[in-house]
C-alpha cells in the first residue's frame, strides 16, 4: 500500500476463526484506529468489524515509525488480544499456535487485502458493501446496518461518531 492514497482494506482472523466476536476484541481494533486517527497516520471513511474479519475504507497519511500504518494496526491488535487471551482464555490462545520460526501464535491471516480505490461510484459501493455486512446471509448481526454498533453505517445515517475517529468520504471525494 502506499500512502495519500484511498485503499478498501480486509483483513481476516486466522483461519477465519471467530476471534472478534466479542466485543472487548473489537474495542481493541477500534483503539487501535482512534490512535492512529489522533496520530495523523490515517483517516478512516468507513469500516465495519464482523467475527472474523474486519473492512475498512481507509487512507494511509503518514509512516508509523519505520512501518506502514496497517502494520501497526495488525501488529498492536495481535499483541493486545494475545496478553488478554494469556491472562484470560489460555484455552482459546491454544487454537491460534502456528509452527513458525517467527511467531509462536497467529491472529490475522498473511493475506490482507488492499484494493485502490479509484472512483467515487466504487468507493460508494464499497461503503455500501461494508455497511450491509452485518446484515446479509450467514451474520444477521442486527436487522438494521445502523444498529450493528461496530460499523460506519450509523456515523452516515445520524451524523455520529460514537468512537471519535471517523471523517465522512464526501470529505475525501
Amino acid at each position: 500500500m502506499e500512502l495519500q492514497r484511498l485503499y478498501f482494506f480486509t483483513a481476516t482472523i486466522f483461519k477465519w476463526r471467530w476471534l472478534l466476536e466479542r466485543d472487548q476484541y473489537k474495542d481493541i481494533l477500534v483503539e487501535s484506529l482512534k490512535y492512529l486517527t489522533s496520530r495523523y497516520k490515517i483517516r478512516v471513511y468507513g469500516y465495519v468489524i464482523m467475527p472474523n474479519h474486519i473492512h475498512l475504507i481507509w487512507e494511509l497519511l503518514d509512516l508509523n515509525g519505520k512501518e506502514l500504518p496497517h502494520a501497526s494496526f495488525l501488529k498492536y491488535t495481535s499483541h493486545t488480544i494475545y496478553h488478554d487471551l494469556i491472562k484470560n482464555h489460555p484455552q482459546v490462545l491454544d487454537t491460534f499456535k502456528v509452527e513458525s520460526e517467527t511467531r509462536r501464535h497467529q491472529f490475522w491471516q498473511r493475506d490482507s487485502l488492499p484494493v485502490e480505490l479509484y472512483s467515487p461510484p466504487v468507493v460508494y459501493q464499497k461503503l455500501d458493501y461494508i455497511h450491509q455486512n452485518p446484515c446479509r446471509g450467514k451474520w444477521m448481526l442486527s436487522p438494521s446496518p445502523v444498529d450493528y454498533r461496530y460499523s460506519s453505517a450509523g456515523f452516515y445515517e445520524t451524523g455520529k461518531d460514537e468512537f471519535d475517529f471517523l471523517i465522512h468520504i464526501g470529505e475525501r471525494l
